[in-house]
């Protein structure tokens, strides 16, 4: 195993658990079992900070998968 693809390996588990925890900070998206009882919170919230949020969670999976590739079809050996 080369140096190249060690580091591969350590920055896809790294970017794993970065997005699982950018995943939990996300505020719940659907009323859940609030709305049975008219509690429902749909339409009040942060939606700034969520949007940056987003964004950023969606670049660390663009750069997870990229590096999933990159190892899955061995272009890193």
């Amino acid at each position: 195993m080369s140096v190249a693809y060690t580091v591969l390996l350590v920055a896809q588990a790294v970017l794993g658990l970065v997005m699982i925890l950018m995943v939990l900070l996300h505020a719940p998206k659907g009323e859940g079992m609030g709305g049975i009882g008219g509690a429902a919170t749909m339409f009040s919230g942060r939606r700034g900070a969520e949007s940056g949020l987003d964004r950023l969670t969606w670049g660390v999976f663009f750069l997870f998968l990229v590096l999933c590739v990159l190892s899955g079809f061995g272009i890193v050996k």
